[in-house]
């Protein structure tokens, strides 16, 4: 790509990243949705995304500082209230954060609190391409940082199915257990809204729209990788690394 593209070009050339490379399309997570997973392959995946959940709110944090205006921030610091959470204050209820939904996920599928958080068992594709993404945002200029969001682009139609999916086909999983996802097709509207305006406005040169485009398939790449791991770990073929989450670990003390 030499030329600049108008908005709507490159608008139309980031959403075909998506149509190509979101893991919407890889196996695991067709098996995901679809019911074809075993109650341990969907406690894995619980548990190595919880990974990955984990570490939004730093990323965020990295790009929040790099913000030059008051509405910049404000716009992006919703962002880690969403996922950390805030406490009651000046008669406003409290706000339950979707690192803690996720983790009453990962407890609604029979795995155990403090060994979710801990770390522990994480696979080690998982922490390498979750470490990546957080090391690019902090690393790479901000407009790369913010472009490596714009997968929120696609997921909301992505969350639909696969909550509908699960409910329907695994009788392990709960409204209350998806409760996670019951909010995030609006959050990330609204987020992936205001990544696509930062981008197109300050795309301003062919490179710099290279440099966006660049950054988003490194996103889908990462989440991709993630999906890999779990596949070839805990699907076909089983090959679990050593020190790597295994069933009967890490449960709930009154798990089945």
């Amino acid at each position: 790509m030499k030329a600049m593209m108008d908005r709507q070009e490159f608008e139309a050339a980031l959403r075909q990243i998506g149509a190509e490379r979101y893991h919407h399309l890889h196996p695991f997570q067709k098996l995901l949705q679809d019911g074809q997973l075993t109650k341990v392959q969907v406690q894995a995946w619980a548990l190595n995304r919880y990974y990955y959940q984990s570490q939004i709110p730093v990323k965020d944090a990295s790009i929040l500082a790099r913000l030059q205006t008051t509405a910049l921030r404000r716009g992006w610091r919703q962002r880690i209230i969403d996922h950390d959470g805030q406490e009651a204050s000046d008669g406003q209820p409290a706000q339950r954060g979707g690192i803690e939904k996720w983790i009453a996920l990962a407890d609604g599928v029979g795995l155990d609190r403090d060994y979710v958080e801990s770390g522990e068992g994480i696979l080690p594709a998982t922490r390498f391409a979750v470490d990546a993404y957080v090391h690019f945002v902090r690393e790479k200029s901000l407009l790369e940082a913010i472009a490596s969001s714009l997968t929120e682009l696609f997921s909301p139609t992505v969350i639909g199915i696969r909550s509908k999916g699960m409910l329907a086909h695994y009788d392990f999983i709960s409204q209350e257990t998806l409760a996670y996802f019951d909010k995030r097709p609006v959050q990330a509207k609204r987020d992936s809204d205001f990544a696509l305006a930062y981008c197109l406005d300050n795309a301003r040169r062919p490179e710099d729209q290279r440099a966006v485009m660049d950054a988003l398939r490194f996103k889908c790449e990462v989440l991709w990788a993630q999906l890999d791991a779990l596949y070839f770990s805990y699907v076909e073929p089983a090959m679990t690394p050593p020190d790597a989450w295994r069933p009967g670990i890490g449960m709930k003390a009154d798990a089945p």
